[in-house]
């Protein structure tokens, strides 16, 4: 996840976030527009499915190979093919498969025996609940870490926090889910190690987000529970992205810092601390914000290792079996629902981007 992470910043960096020319009027968003980006949200994810359904079959392996009991006869070979429609031709697989996709049904899982769907909705919200959490640390560690080098930009201190950035950059999610193994599950046992509850507690959810459920019903001893198992695969995954986030946000607190409007503020005799906050950082926050919505989406899907590593029990997880099991359907239904979860965060994004810019929300 860091290289990717570090792509990002590369390219979020470079965007040019002054998007009307001075002196322009923003247009308001009509309802044309919001077709157009569901258009294009359906053809992506019908790209996607394209792609994914054609590759996963053309990549050797045979999913009905590993599920025959040896001694298996060639006509109990050719039921199971015709059982899970894979005696087709590859358009042929993918018509039927699209027509039972737009009824609702992503087909039955190969290695699980029950519908794709059933299968990833109940991982799902495990790792929402660990990319969400991920990702609100990461934003908070980076903007403090960003906010602090700034007002200290002048000082000694800044090398060293651009050192300590830098390491933490370098350094990918994984590496970091061993090394807090060791430190908190050997050195200092004080944290489990697998899952995502204690077995021993027998709570009648209704939900799948137990960490939600946990806190809005006041029940905090399972919340503290279901927080302790999911603290290091989330300092595994926020430690990279806030060194990133940071980097960035830094980056945009001294380009703002220079201007005119934190210039005239500070002859006004506002504190550096106030120039930061009030003046500089709502200006800088463009960027950031575009960088955090990229990387919320590879978060999700990019929880593969750091998920398998603690044994947690998530998309990233089941994505791995599914792949060792060549489950088609169940592969499919996963990369499907990461699109639309791409989808859906970059359009969140881009209507927090018009809330927090003047210039895009008044003309």
């Amino acid at each position: 996840m860091v290289g990717s992470a570090a792509d990002a910043a590369s390219v979020v960096s470079a965007i040019p976030w002054r998007l009307l020319p001075e002196g322009s009027r923003a247009r308001p968003v009509t309802a044309t527009d919001v077709l157009n980006r569901l258009m294009i949200a359906i053809v992506t994810l019908f790209g996607v499915a394209v792609i994914v359904f054609v590759l996963i079959r053309v990549v050797p392996g045979d999913p009905i190979a590993m599920m025959i009991a040896p001694g298996a006869s060639a006509d109990d070979i050719a039921a199971l093919r015709a059982r899970y429609g894979l005696d087709a031709s590859i358009p042929v697989q993918f018509g039927l498969w699209l027509q039972g996709v737009v009824a609702g049904d992503f087909g039955t899982s190969i290695s699980m025996r029950r519908p794709a769907l059933e299968i990833v909705a109940s991982r799902l919200p495990a790792t929402i609940e660990l990319a969400v959490l991920a990702i609100t640390v990461a934003v908070l560690g980076g903007s403090a870490v960003a906010i602090a080098s700034t007002l200290l930009r002048r000082s000694r201190l800044s090398g060293l926090f651009d050192g300590i950035n830098s390491l933490f950059i370098s350094i990918p999610d994984f590496i970091w889910a061993f090394v807090l193994v060791l430190l908190f599950g050997f050195a200092l046992p004080v944290l489990p190690l697998t899952g995502r509850i204690d077995p021993s507690i027998q709570v009648p959810f209704t939900t799948r987000f137990y960490l939600s459920e946990a806190v809005l019903t006041g029940n905090l001893a399972i919340a503290r529970d279901v927080l302790a198992h999911m603290l290091m695969p989330t300092l595994a995954l926020a430690l990279p992205l806030a060194a990133v986030i940071g980097r960035v946000l830094r980056q945009s607190l001294n380009e703002a810092m220079v201007q005119d409007y934190v210039t005239l503020a500070r002859i006004k005799g506002h504190s550096e601390l106030r120039l930061v906050l009030q003046e500089a950082l709502r200006n800088a926050v463009g960027p950031t914000l575009a960088l955090t919505g990229v990387q919320f989406t590879f978060l999700v899907g990019g929880t593969v290792i750091v998920e398998r590593i603690f044994a947690y029990p998530g998309v990233g997880n089941l994505a791995i079996d599914a792949v060792i099991n060549r489950d088609f359907p169940l592969i499919q239904c996963i990369v499907l629902t990461f699109g639309l979860i791409f989808i859906v965060v970059n359009i969140v994004v881009d209507m927090l981007a018009v809330a927090l810019n003047p210039r895009l929300r008044h003309g």
